[in-house]
């Protein structure tokens, strides 16, 4: 496996902005360049040490997604080789982990859609009985299947900030509600087409969040990344049934692992308060990590 890029420096491209992941460069004033580091956050936090081939990971599920839901929505992506943009000696760090895209307008709304209640989802039905004011049927318990997936959207937050859930109606003061109704009918047929096919393979896409931006024409075009195990909660099947009667969390291929050892480590002798800097990540961590992101891809395309 190549050696890890925690940060990338393309000094050919302007930088446009780094995010928890992703180092974005611009490519004239119509593409970007979106090169996936090795960076991992949880908690809102970015660990100091990347995990290595998790960028590469990253990008070839988003660009099999992006593939396999093609007809559903346009996407942002414009066919053209990330390495054609760069200089020769910047090649080895887009190779593999790029995305060149369209650059869009985005739209300042997270869509999310949940198919099982979990995580705040979970948090929020026990207090009200629904989640971003969708109403849900009494006897839910935590990792339960939903009837129908739903639409639960939430406010972009500031890097650092942690997402807001908001109502439709609020999407809809946003946005619009012509383009608020399509995005929620857009997502929610991916999240199907998504889940159905995953179900085959032996996953359950529990939960999963999309961006969407305006091209030149005003029309709504999926972006960002796609399904990766950084904006979904990826199952495996197996192991669900006894999680769910147990009233655990089922098992999971995404970020739940690295979680889970930072609800227990230590920074000077006390549990880590979840704010920078992050602990020092063991070898076993960053390894059993990368093992996740690999084992989710290599169960969906199998």
């Amino acid at each position: 496996m190549s050696n890890a890029l925690h940060t990338s420096s393309i000094t050919s491209l302007p930088l446009l902005a780094r995010g928890k992941v992703r180092d974005n460069y611009a490519v004239g004033d119509d593409r970007i360049l979106m090169v996936a580091s090795d960076r991992i956050s949880a908690f809102d936090v970015i660990m100091g040490e990347p995990i290595p081939g998790k960028g590469a990971l990253l990008t070839q599920m988003a660009l099999f997604w992006f593939d396999k839901l093609k007809d559903i929505v346009p996407n942002h992506l414009t066919g053209d080789a990330p390495e054609s943009v760069v200089a020769p000696g910047e090649v080895a760090q887009v190779q593999g982990r790029s995305m060149l895209v369209k650059r869009l307008k985005p739209l300042p709304v997270e869509a999310v859609v949940r198919g099982y209640l979990a995580g705040s989802g979970w948090a929020e039905y026990q207090q009200s009985r629904s989640v971003c004011g969708v109403p849900l049927p009494d006897g839910l318990s935590n990792a339960s299947k939903l009837p129908e997936p739903i639409f639960t959207p939430a406010a972009k937050a500031e890097v650092g900030e942690h997402d807001e859930n908001i109502s439709f109606e609020q999407v809809e003061k946003t946005i619009g509600p012509e383009l608020a109704a399509q995005m929620r009918d857009v997502s929610i047929a991916l999240y199907k087409a998504a889940a159905d096919y995953a179900l085959t393979k032996g996953i359950i896409i529990a939960d999963t969040k999309f961006e969407f931006g305006l091209d030149a024409d005003g029309k709504l075009t999926l972006m960002d990344e796609v399904l990766t195990p950084d904006s979904s909660r990826y199952w495996p099947l197996e192991g669900y049934e006894a999680a769910f009667k147990a009233g655990a969390n089922p098992p999971s291929y995404d970020k739940q692992y690295l979680r889970d050892w930072l609800e227990t480590a230590q920074v000077d002798g006390k549990p880590w308060g979840k704010t920078a800097p992050a602990p020092v990540l063991p070898a076993e961590v960053i390894e059993g990590t990368s093992g996740k992101y690999r084992e989710a891809l290599e169960g969906l395309t199998r």
